[in-house]
């Protein structure tokens, strides 16, 4: 083998981050080159290079040589050095504004970008744990038990979580199998790296938050199963900080997919998402600056997606009702991963979820499901769906999974920046991947008047259904519920509506005003 596995913790110091707290001065340092990038300078795992050959993916990659080493050692003159990230070649660094000025003059620094520092965590009612009623509602939509008759529920499949904490996790019935079987292969805490116990000490409010996310991955006690994929494995990772209302920890994110990555994790979910609120306003992230391109964290998403075969589940985000941002946050905007929005039970977008941004080129979200309690608990359900196709099919690659999950949503082909393509359906993923036609159930479209058209739907007891009014082929105007009478449905065309998508469930059809 022609790599050298090295085995050692991030450079992260307990007093940088109080000096970055404190401070508040945190920045990306990008270097030029990678003067030594051999594949004996690389940092993976066998079980990386495995998933790489069998995937077809080159095995060696520049992005996973180690950063060299006299760059780093000019740099760390001058600062704290907190994360070294392969990906990016890049380091992150707490340093005053002439210290920075000092590192910029290096001939082999290529730029100096501050991290954005005060950066909000998605916001929910985490704390609030799932009600039976609640996951049901979500598997429901889903039609799970086309994977229980299956026999699908992650087993073989590696998964990795990012997230603000795992408090409690080894004391939930729901998740007990996982750590008396030992399926939890890895953990490491970014913020607290001497942390030697991660799931029965806390140290901030949010600590549970990844508890209640791995729930939705994988819960499952005799009586009731909380999550799709109950057999996988896992490795976790604490980035995000809970004592403070905003965060700024976007290195910490990189730095933790990038070791998921050298172990072999072909599946991550993320429930962390970045957009707005710093003490200072002026260095908020815009609206604009969500386009799949700026972002550095979305910049690494898409490395992740496009050279490392990594099938990324993010969270779409909770912004759908703050005027001033409305859209997804990075790095759900990145065009290679997949963003998960909510719906509610009758498969309408739920008000708080974010939207796509209509200057996009590109879809967002990806798909949606049910969740009463943030996006950060509906993605999950989502990941455990892929664990599932993944170990159906071991040897798909990340994008046809992504491609499944997407066809097999309720709208497909009809998405909109709402709820993506919908929301997916165990059963038709299933035929997808097995190479089966998928038949679309038949609605009959009669207008009686131009702006007015009457559907017939060809199923019992189906009382109502969803519509969403678009402007164009792909952005909403408004979302409304229609009720129906013996299966006929009147839909009114508002104004400003070039197109309108009605569902009922699986059914769906397409009007052009």
């Amino acid at each position: 083998m022609f790599c050298v596995i090295k085995f050692w913790l991030f450079a992260v110091l307990w007093s940088a981050f109080s000096f970055a707290y404190s401070q508040a001065l945190k920045y990306w340092v990008f270097f030029q080159d990678k003067p030594h990038a051999t594949p004996e300078k690389m940092w993976v795992s066998p079980a990386c290079l495995k998933n790489r050959k069998m995937l077809g993916l080159p095995l060696y990659q520049e992005t996973d040589v180690t950063l060299y080493e006299p760059y780093c050692e000019q740099v760390a003159k001058w600062a704290q050095v907190v994360v070294h990230s392969r990906w990016l070649n890049a380091l992150s660094v707490c340093a005053n504004k002439e210290q920075i000025f000092q590192i910029r003059q290096l001939p082999f620094v290529k730029q100096v970008l501050p991290i954005r520092r005060d950066i909000v965590i998605l916001r929910n009612n985490w704390h609030t744990f799932f009600s039976n009623e609640e996951y049901s509602t979500a598997m429901k939509q889903v039609e799970a038990e086309a994977f229980k008759k299956a026999g699908l529920n992650g087993e073989g499949v590696t998964i990795g979580v990012i997230d603000a904490g795992f408090y409690e996790a080894s004391l939930q019935p729901h998740l007990k199998a996982i750590f008396e079987e030992n399926r939890i292969l890895g953990i490491r805490d970014y913020l607290t790296p001497q942390r030697q116990e991660h799931f029965l000490t806390s140290e901030t409010n949010s600590d549970g938050h990844g508890t209640t996310v791995l729930q939705m991955i994988a819960g499952k006690t005799p009586d009731l199963q909380k999550g799709l994929a109950y057999k996988a494995s896992f490795y976790l990772a604490r980035t995000d900080h809970g004592t403070k209302e905003y965060r700024g920890e976007e290195d910490l994110w990189i730095a933790a997919m990038e070791w998921m990555d050298s172990m072999g994790v072909r599946l991550i979910n993320t429930s962390l998402g970045y957009a707005l609120r710093h003490d200072d306003p002026s260095e908020d992230y815009q609206p604009s600056h969500m386009d799949g391109q700026t972002t550095t964290i979305t910049k690494a998403a898409q490395i992740a997606a496009d050279q490392k075969g990594i099938l990324l589940v993010v969270s779409a985000g909770n912004e759908g009702n703050e005027r001033s941002w409305l859209i997804v946050s990075a790095p759900a905007d990145a065009k290679g991963v997949l963003s998960v929005g909510a719906t509610e039970e009758n498969f309408s977008k739920a008000d708080y979820s974010s939207i796509g941004p209509s200057f996009l080129p590109y879809l967002k979200p990806n798909v949606a499901c049910f969740s009463r309690s943030g996006t950060s608990f509906s993605a999950p359900v989502i990941t455990g769906f892929a664990a599932c196709l993944m170990q159906k099919k071991p040897q798909a690659t990340a994008k046809e999974i992504f491609e499944i999950i997407e066809k097999s949503a309720n709208l497909y082909p009809y998405g909109n920046n709402f709820i993506g393509y919908g929301v997916p359906n165990c059963q038709r993923a299933l035929d997808i991947m097995e190479g089966k036609k998928i038949k679309q159930p038949l609605l009959e479209t009669k207008f009686k008047k131009r702006n007015v058209a009457e559907i017939r739907i060809n199923a019992k007891g189906l009382s109502y259904g969803v519509v969403f009014h678009k402007v164009d082929e792909r952005n909403v105007l408004e979302q409304s519920k229609v009720r129906g009478f013996k299966g006929k449905f009147k839909i009114e065309k508002p104004s400003g509506a070039r197109f309108s998508t009605f569902v009922v469930k699986q059914q769906v059809i397409e009007i052009e005003w």
